[in-house]
């Protein structure tokens, strides 16, 4: 069956039953189509924010909480029951305000459809809206309107079309009524179809709807965004385990300990279920959703003011330096989607051209030298500059085209060399448009001092090659075909420019029939859109980082080959494939591909996605950088997708995970490197807080189970894990990268958050903090002190004791020879805390609320002396390690 785009306008004629273009349909079989297929809409639906809050609580460790909650009510013990509950809905407030950020990208996807169309219905020429359009009806087009549905062009004038959402090239395309041939055309080639959320440039044209709402083409990127689910970064997955396992840890040993404590008979009911809520408040670590959540929130902070972007999930952050691949298009992002001549054949002289973009600074260049303006290389200028409809004009300090790339090369081709203020000497008359079925512009010009008409010409080699051969019979061709050779190869686009002296009569307009009278090849030039500066000194540092980036582009894979080369994206050979070839593999074949090709040409939306689904399956955490509608929903598929904040789609911005302020693909490698360090201190902070804590479930476990009074209450324990941890904990945002943290391989997805040392090293700080607490506590007891005196006192062991143990696990070296490298804001954190536990001491109303009180100056030497304990036996485990690393 043939497609849409084959099928010639007789056939598109018998198939939809129409005698004309201009008949239409009719209002009533318009209306039973509207019926049966539904509107031209596009539908969004959205999660009420009651259902993102009530889904918070989904938590194994939320559940624990509102357990002790409860259980502190009916035994009635309200303030710490009124702590615990308070601490539920800050991290459940915490979560909510973190997912209600992110925007839906199906809803901006649904603004970008149309909202009139022009169409023809009875016989007559009529404005509709456009979600009342159905398969069948005539639409007329000009210059302005967005496409409202998926079209088959039936009749075209100059028509051109800007594809870039969907395509993401941004040269717009001529689009033509006459059928195509071949079975599978790449949908940027499809220049007889016209496409929803597309917009017509220039020129007018009809086209016949083939498809509406979920068929279009962006329909089907809606449905590709609605159907893929939410993902969960490797971090959020592994903290998740960690809390899951430490909760049934913590929950199975209160239930033992319970079971006991009943059984023996230690404690009256009311006591021993007040003891059981305390060990568990001790053992949950309720500060760490919060400090992971502070320490991605920092980064975030740092990230939007030193790079420019904007994070939109926090646990993004992390997952950027966990990245393996990045994939991205091509131009604008790697490249400055900015044409300019970089190197000119005027008759047999090559020249140079230095400076890239639309800013007319630079030189042209001959021998390493400033090349002289020669008459022939003056009218090579001119006619480029006059064969042309685009203007290149400076707004707010920057050079910006309004029209086609490849000529605002030219203008400031012209002005590099003549100039800003030059005034041209030459007079325009008529305008032959660019035409796709001629690839040429030509214009109609007089020399305002010798009134010699000229009609100059800019376009197609093999057009002008033509023209050049009717002029002169001894043109050598085959010379001049090497020449547009040779820089194809390298992906550099060749315009011919030439000139046709007019002869006799003077004309009026410029007709195709006047230049194949014949015309004066002038040169060549040879356009690029240059690669990034910036770009590729960050792609040397990926490469080092062991960061493989493919290009996934709608170029021609030629030309985004010779980029790649150009752009470094590997150290070795650059591999190509085309959509088409990928649609030929099986998913196997496809998933080692996507691994060992560096460019991906000509593909298509579902190329993308099917691109990172790939790369997934290959246990590579993959990143998309994007900025059109059809990169939507391969940015969301993505372990993180990449906006372009300045010329990104809004659609695009909203599926993904974080946007590039500025556009700049460089920016990359440094949050990639910031990724890395936000996880090194996330895992820091983990290692910290969990034998904190599990110290504390000790602590009241051996108190209860050897029948002694439960010196920790669980208000006490509370402040200890979110008052005192979170505040030590804070010094991790500050911590700054390890050396080499670039010079290091991607962390591999099945590397555990922590490995078997990290583990044992876990349990005997835990366990060596219960004891020397346990020692202190008792040892005050032994020593004269109330229980109220030797508990504060033991609340202040186990917090001084975090400090100490600070100072050993922020680094892998020695902890002495790394004071000097705390930064101040570290130390800030760290007087904080001793503030903090100061006011706790010393302020009657904290004395109260906490149960503890005032201890002496000589009291607080021996909590010192006790809590650098833990400090000297972790410093010990670290040296042997060291050692034993040097030595093999």
């Amino acid at each position: 069956m043939k497609k849409q785009y084959q099928l010639t306008l007789n056939e598109i004629k018998q198939q939809n039953k129409l005698a004309s273009f201009t008949d239409g349909l009719s209002t009533s079989e318009a209306q039973a189509r509207l019926s049966k297929n539904g509107p031209n809409v596009l539908e969004a639906k959205t999660t009420p924010k009651w259902k993102m809050f009530l889904r918070q609580f989904n938590n194994i460790v939320i559940y624990i909480l509102l357990v002790a909650t409860m259980l502190t009510i009916i035994i009635g013990h309200y303030t710490d029951a009124i702590v615990i509950g308070a601490v539920v809905i800050l991290n459940s407030l915490i979560g909510y305000f973190q997912e209600s950020s992110a925007a839906n990208a199906l809803a901006k996807i649904k603004e970008m459809m149309a909202q009139n169309a022009t169409v023809y219905r009875d016989q007559e020429r009529q404005d509709i809206e456009a979600a009342d359009l159905v398969v069948g009806d005539i639409v007329f087009l000009e210059a302005g309107d967005n496409v409202p549905a998926d079209l088959r062009i039936v009749s075209a004038d100059n028509l051109r079309i800007e594809e870039s959402a969907l395509t993401g090239e941004t040269n717009s395309v001529a689009k033509t009524a006459d059928a195509l041939s071949d079975n599978d055309i790449p949908l940027a080639e499809r220049t007889n179809m016209a496409y929803a959320s597309t917009s017509v440039t220039s020129g007018s044209g009809m086209g016949i709807v083939v498809a509406t709402a979920e068929d279009t083409e962006i329909g089907k990127i809606s449905q590709e965004v609605s159907h893929i689910k939410p993902k969960k970064t490797l971090l959020t997955r592994e903290i998740g385990n960690v809390g899951k396992v430490v909760s049934y840890i913590t929950i199975t040993a209160s239930v033992i300990v319970f079971i006991v404590g009943f059984m023996l008979q230690i404690y009256s009911l009311p006591a021993l279920a007040l003891a059981v809520v305390a060990m568990l408040v001790g053992a949950i670590p309720e500060g760490l959703p919060a400090i992971t959540s502070v320490i991605l929130a920092f980064g975030i902070s740092k990230m939007a003011k030193q790079h420019q972007t904007i994070i939109k999930s926090m646990p993004a952050v992390e997952t950027l330096g966990s990245v393996d691949v990045i994939a991205t298009d091509k131009t604008g992002t790697l490249t400055k989607n900015e044409m300019s001549a970089v190197e000119l054949w005027v008759g047999n002289t090559h020249y140079d051209v230095s400076g890239t973009g639309y800013a007319p600074q630079g030189k042209i260049m001959l021998n390493g030298q400033p090349a002289k303006l020669t008459k022939q290389l003056k009218l090579f200028l001119e006619a480029g500059f006059q064969a042309n409809d685009t203007v290149l004009a400076k707004n707010d300090g920057k050079w910006q085209i309004n029209g086609e790339p490849t000529d605002g090369a030219f203008l400031t081709l012209y002005h590099k060399a003549l100039g800003v203020d030059h005034q041209s000497n030459y007079q325009k008359i008529d305008l032959l448009p660019f035409d796709s079925d001629y690839r040429y512009i030509a214009e109609l010009t007089k020399d305002r001092q010798t009134g010699q008409q000229f009609v100059f010409v800019k376009g197609s080699p093999d057009k002008l090659f033509e023209m050049a051969a009717l002029a002169d019979p001894f043109f050598d061709q085959a010379e001049w075909q090497n020449r547009v050779n040779e820089w194809s190869q390298a992906g550099k686009r060749v315009i011919a420019v030439g000139y046709q002296p007019v002869q006799g009569t003077a004309l009026t307009e410029v007709h195709h029939d006047q230049l194949y009278k014949g015309v004066h090849l002038l040169g060549l030039a040879a356009l690029l859109d240059a690669p990034r500066e910036e770009v590729i000194t960050a792609l040397k540092q990926m490469n080092r980082a062991g960061v493989h980036v493919k290009m996934i582009t709608g170029d021609d894979p030629q030309t985004a080959r010779a980029i790649g080369q150009q752009l470094g994206l590997t150290n070795g050979p650059i591999h190509a494939i085309t959509g088409a070839q990928w649609d030929q593999l099986s998913p196997e074949e496809q998933q080692e591909t996507a691994l060992q090709t560096q460019v991906f040409a000509r593909t298509t939306p579902q190329n993308k996605l099917e691109i990172i689904d790939a790369l997934q399956k290959k246990q590579q955490v993959t990143a998309m950088v994007g900025d059109g509608v059809n990169d939507a929903p391969a940015l969301k598929k993505a372990d993180i997708g990449v906006a372009m904040g300045i010329k990104g789609t809004d659609v695009a911005k909203d599926a993904a995970d974080m946007i590039l302020g500025n556009d700049n693909f460089a920016t990359m490698a440094a949050v990639i490197k910031e990724g890395r360090r936000i996880y090194d201190n996330i895992k820091k902070s983990i290692l910290f807080l969990l034998p904190t804590s599990f110290a504390e479930g000790l602590v009241v476990a051996f108190s209860i189970l050897t029948g002694q009074q439960v010196p920790l209450q669980p208000a006490q324990l509370l402040w200890i894990n979110l008052i005192a941890a979170i505040t030590i904990q804070f010094a991790f945002v500050f911590e700054k990268a390890e050396e080499g943290i670039m010079e290091r391989e991607p962390r591999p997805m099945t590397q555990r958050l922590m490995n078997r040392h990290d583990l044992i090293q876990m349990g005997y700080v835990a366990a060596l903090m219960a004891i020397f607490a346990l020692i202190g506590y008792y040892w005050f007891i032994g020593q004269g002190a109330d229980a109220i005196n030797a508990t504060t006192m033991m609340v202040n062991v186990i917090v001084i004791s975090k400090i100490f143990y600070f100072f050993s696990i922020r680094t892998d070296q020695p902890a002495l020879g790394q004071i000097k490298t705390i930064s101040g804001k570290a130390w800030g954190m760290i007087g904080l805390m001793i503030l903090f536990q100061l006011i706790l001491t010393y302020v009657p109303f904290m004395q109260t609320a906490f149960k503890v009180t005032a201890i002496s100056p000589m009291e607080w030497l021996i909590v010192v002396i006790f809590s650098c304990l833990i400090m000297f036996v972790s410093e010990g485990d670290k040296i042997i390690r060291l050692r034993k690393v040097e030595t093999e």
